[in-house]
Formats: structure tokens, sequence, C-alpha cells
């Protein structure tokens, strides 16, 4: 079944309400290897529970729409899917409790041609439940390896989103190696994404991995503690957006550098596994408040 544009873009994906608390705040933070040294000041005001500070991040782990492109009448080929890029842009801090509505739509498809794939962007407005208060933007794009060629006349196509920068060249402004631990999805799915790659080696070969991988959202999620220790000094109400590129799966265990530089109000990034030299996400924007 190949996709329908205007059924895909009509796809009604249900409102949901998440009520957190701030032990999710903490939990989300250690799975991201946040207070790993646990005498590390500035890294205890996340996981400790007085005065609590969240990753802007964290609201990626709420109200995500979950598995809606498994339904048949997608035509979308659920298991041919990845994750190509994330965007999220952030509009209030983030309370260390409280309730969220979570609004998905989906916003983009785009075909990319007959062998080449197709995009499918979903636009995630978030709120705070109670207020109505802003809270986030997230633009998930999904790259659908094999659902490319359904664009004729009477089968339109949206223009992809505007892509994101490469980062420049020369030596980074900033460094900063994030070690993981082998069992680092393990406590990682503990936020909701219960993938069984993350966990189960037969499932993960099953998928064409030698072995279960982290999530691509824990690798995004170490991205926001780099940029928020090397360019924000600690302060998540900083950090007004960040977007990024899945380039490479990452092994539970290996080493992450994040490579950081300064472009007038932004910071450009890529995470790097350092035992293979292998870029894992790349094309990294930040944009920065002042305070």
């Amino acid at each position: 079944m190949a996709i329908d544009y205007h059924q895909l873009k009509q796809w009604e994906i249900p409102e949901q309400v998440t009520r957190y608390r701030e032990d999710d705040c903490i939990r989300y933070a250690l799975s991201l290897g946040i207070a790993s040294d646990p005498m590390d000041a500035a890294d205890l005001r996340y996981v400790h529970e007085r005065d609590t500070l969240v990753v802007p991040t964290f609201l990626a782990t709420l109200g995500a729409p979950g598995a809606w492109a498994s339904d048949p009448g997608t035509g979308i080929d659920w298991m041919r899917i990845l994750h190509g890029e994330h965007r999220m842009r952030f509009h209030a801090p983030l309370p260390a409790s409280g309730s969220v509505r979570s609004r998905t739509r989906v916003s983009h498809v785009v075909d990319k041609g007959a062998g080449k794939g197709a995009l499918v962007v979903t636009q995630r407005t978030v709120t705070d439940a109670d207020s109505g208060v802003p809270l986030a933007t997230v633009d998930h794009v999904s790259f659908c390896r094999a659902d490319g060629g359904f664009a004729n006349p009477g089968q339109p196509a949206d223009a992809p989103l505007d892509a994101l920068p490469a980062v420049p060249g020369g030596q980074p402004d900033m460094r900063l190696e994030m070690p993981t631990r082998a069992d680092a999805a393990l406590l990682y799915r503990l936020n909701g994404d219960r993938n069984p790659i993350h966990i189960l080696p037969a499932a993960a070969r099953e998928a064409g991995f030698e072995r279960p991988i982290l999530h691509g959202l824990c690798t995004y999620g170490m991205a926001a503690r780099a940029v928020l220790r090397q360019a924000c000094g600690g302060a998540p109400s900083r950090l007004a957006s960040l977007a990024a590129r899945f380039s490479s799966p990452v092994v539970p265990g290996e080493t992450l550098r994040a490579d950081l530089w300064r472009v007038a109000d932004q910071v450009r990034f890529q995470l790097v596994a350092v035992e293979r030299d292998a870029v894992v996400l790349s094309h990294g924007v930040a944009d920065l408040r002042h305070e």
C-alpha cells in the first residue's frame, strides 16, 4: 500500500496529557550520564530533588505520539523507518513537576523519489496542561526508506524543511567527552521508549544491528547536555532550540565526544563515537538566549 498524501496529512493523532514528577526529570538526567561524577556540583543540580533543574529535551519523552505510523492505513512500511532528524524549540523553562498537553499533526510529507524514500514530519506542540503556556514545538523527521515515488498529478508532495547547516571547518571552540555505560540503553528505555532493538540482541540482529543500540533520542539528549555545560553556563533557560541529524547508531559503552563551534548566537555541533571515529549526530545547531 503506497502513501496517500491527503490521507496522511489528515491523519488523526490523539492528543495526550502527561503528568510527570521530579523523579522523572532526575531519571532522565541520569540516563544521559549527567552526574556520572557525583562530586560535580554543576551536574548535581539536575539530579537533586531540591530546586531541580530540568534538561529541556526531557520534553522529547513526554507525550510523544508513539508508533502511530505502524497502522497499515498510513501506507508507510513501518519496519523500514529511520529517525532522520529531531528539532525542538523551547518557549519556556520546564518546571520539575507538572502536567503537559501534546497535540501532534503530520506537517510535511516529502517524496524523495522512487527508490529514494520519503520524509514524513510530525509537529508536536507542547503546552502546560493547566495554564496553557506554550513550552515547546517539536519536529520529528522520519525517513521512510521504502516509500518514495508516491507523488503524481493527483498526489502532491511537500517541500522539505529548511536544511540544517553543516558544522564549520577547523578545530572546535569547545569539546566535551561523555562516556556511556554498557547498560545505557537499559536505563534510557525507562523514559518510555521500549523498542526491543535497544534491549534484545535477537531483535537488534533482525533489524540489522550486531547488538542492541542506544536510543537516538538519548544521543540527542547528550548533545543538549554538552551544549548546556559548555555554552549555557549550566542554565537550561538559555537553550532556545536544539536540532540535529542522526548519522549513525551508537553502541552502549562507547565514548561520545561533542565538538562545538560558536557562530554568533548559535552553537553548531556534532557528536563523534570516539572508539570508531564515527560521526553519530551531525548538522547540529542550537540557538542561545542571552540572560
